[in-house]
């Protein structure tokens, strides 16, 4: 498993000052995608036990208020391991600061059975479809793409849209 990149402090992909890696590998190719660089699985660096160490360690600060997973596709089969493990270890760390992703795949037909789940407070799901891109929109680019409250939609059995 392989990521891209991981942004120290970042203000775009989430509330507040954030820390973001973003993944490496995703089959989806939304057109005019805003990361196509990540898309093959065979870029980016090493996912290790050491990147996870990094990443705590980078979000020990006062100043973030979050981690951030994005990609490439986090949720994919071949990363959702490093993705899940990533989470369980932020928010064993960190219960009080906000674990948000974004994800292709559909919380509620793929992401809400999974391990991950448990750790998420947000993810923004749905496929970027650049026919329906609307530049007003936060923490997301298109209109068919959905902020979900994870933790109340769990809890509720349904999905429960995000309410700042």
């Amino acid at each position: 498993m392989k990521y891209n990149k991981i942004r120290k402090m970042d203000i775009a992909d989430g509330p507040g000052v954030r820390v973001s890696i973003f993944f490496q590998g995703c089959e989806f190719h939304c057109k005019n995608c805003f990361n196509p660089e990540t898309w093959d699985f065979d870029g980016g660096k090493e996912f290790t036990d050491e990147t996870i160490e990094r990443v705590l360690e980078l979000c020990d600060n006062e100043n973030i208020s979050g981690l951030s997973i994005l990609g490439g596709e986090p949720m994919h089969p071949c990363n959702i391991e490093g993705t899940t493990k990533l989470a369980k270890a932020f928010k064993q760390k960190f219960p009080n600061k906000t674990l948000w992703a974004w994800s292709g795949f559909l919380f509620d037909k793929w992401v809400k059975d999974k391990e991950v789940a448990k750790y998420l407070d947000v993810i923004v799901d749905g496929q970027y479809i650049d026919e329906k891109r609307n530049p007003t929109l936060k923490w997301k680019g298109s209109e068919n793409q959905r902020v979900i409250d994870v933790q109340k939609s769990l809890k509720e059995g349904k999905v429960v849209l995000f309410e700042e």
